[in-house]
């Protein structure tokens, strides 16, 4: 199978090929960032097979411009948010976390109030 990449250069892939399989034989850094493909202008997850001769672009962690990559980071990141508190306070209850229009939240109902400086904890929890 073959997809159009957009410089309009072809990448050979076999049959049932996904997008992250395109990232991969591109390159192991593209495959790394990858959050999202936009197969003939239709946004698809990565794990889902690839129609052959599609126009594909792959979008990154570095397309923050692109309403659609962004979109998936706001998503991701609010559950690394929630994965990370869930991990430092055993107990806390977890609520909604939706990506909004300038970043996301997350609800959590904690059963000891935290302080401003376990914020950085929290921080340094989600970068590791």
């Amino acid at each position: 199978m073959k997809v159009v990449l957009p410089d309009n250069s072809e990448l050979e892939l076999p049959d049932g090929a996904t997008g992250l399989d395109a990232a991969r034989a591109i390159g192991p850094k593209l495959a790394e960032q990858a959050v999202l493909i936009r197969s003939s202008g239709h946004v698809q997850d990565l794990r889902r097979p690839l129609r052959g001769r599609a126009a594909i672009q792959i979008l990154t962690t570095r397309d923050t411009a692109d309403p659609d990559a962004l979109a998936v980071l706001r998503h991701s990141s609010a559950h690394l948010l929630a994965e990370a508190v869930r991990r430092l306070y055993p107990g806390v209850k977890l609520a909604i976390g939706p990506p909004i229009e300038n970043g996301f939240y997350y609800d959590f109902d904690f059963p000891e109030p935290i302080r401003e400086e376990d914020l950085e904890t929290i921080e340094n929890r989600d970068r590791a």
